[in-house]
């Protein structure tokens, strides 16, 4: 599918998404990982704060709320979402899939997909968060922000422990040409301090320490966007930096 296929082709949608590797952890541990995760997204923003059961009909999306965060219901949800091809045993090295959702609308509304518990050495742990649609969403502006989007990054990296966390629009991913495998380099970019660390960066680059899990890099204190040739430049010169610092793996030739 090319980017003229896809539905957001005139509108730019972002994501934040949160990786690691294999990891063997039990129901219970991804319960309380979520649970975490959820309780510091709360002061982030309002429209992050209220998150509901998933349910099979739309008109339902608000009648089971898990704020606040309870690690029984949390778990039980993970030990419901075990990964299995149908009618056979659960495949417990994929762990455990789990999405939900903050009970808004059509293109005003965001999810959280979170597979945990994975210790395939091929498939990744993930935590990713969608967000509102601009121009679509009067929430969008608000939470499409750079001081939003930091706490949403660093409430991922203290509650998941991921090896790195990006914020990144559809529209640049579509055109980044590089190795779709490992670190992507977006609008936000965190790192586990296990990768190494984070060099020196031309401004207007922010680097800040996420306590003693990893660091955190902030593009542009303005909302990136494709559409900006400096931006697009700015990324692919952090990308060549964090590339010779080791952080991230050269692309397989």
């Amino acid at each position: 599918m090319t980017a003229t296929d896809r539905p957001w082709k005139n509108l730019e949608t972002y994501h934040v998404g949160a990786y690691w590797g294999a990891r063997r952890e039990g129901p219970e541990d991804c319960g309380r990982r979520t649970a975490r995760l959820l309780e510091l997204l709360a002061p982030c923003d309002p429209f992050l704060a209220h998150w509901y059961k998933p349910t099979r009909a739309i008109k339902d999306a608000r009648k089971f709320p898990l704020m606040p965060p309870d690690v029984p219901t949390l778990a039980e949800l993970f030990r419901r979402g075990v990964n299995r091809e149908r009618g056979k045993p659960a495949i417990e090295k994929l762990g455990f899939s789990v999405t939900f959702g903050n009970g808004g609308g059509d293109y005003d509304s965001s999810a959280l997909s979170i597979l945990c518990g994975c210790y395939s050495e091929v498939v990744p742990n993930s935590c990713v968060l969608s967000l509102p649609t601009l121009g679509r969403s009067p929430n969008a502006e608000r939470v499409l922000s750079a001081p939003v989007l930091t706490h949403a990054v660093r409430s991922m990296a203290l509650a998941m422990d991921p090896d790195w966390a990006v914020v990144m629009s559809h529209a640049y991913r579509d055109v980044d040409d590089e190795e779709r495998t490992g670190p992507r380099v977006g609008w936000l970019t965190y790192f586990s301090k296990q990768r190494g660390t984070v060099p020196p960066l031309p401004a207007p680059v922010r680097i800040e320490p996420v306590e003693d899990k990893g660091t955190l890099t902030v593009l542009t204190p303005e909302r990136f966007t494709v559409a900006n040739p400096e931006h697009v430049a700015l990324v692919r010169r952090v990308r060549e930096l964090l590339i010779r610092a080791g952080l991230i793996p050269t692309r397989a030739r």
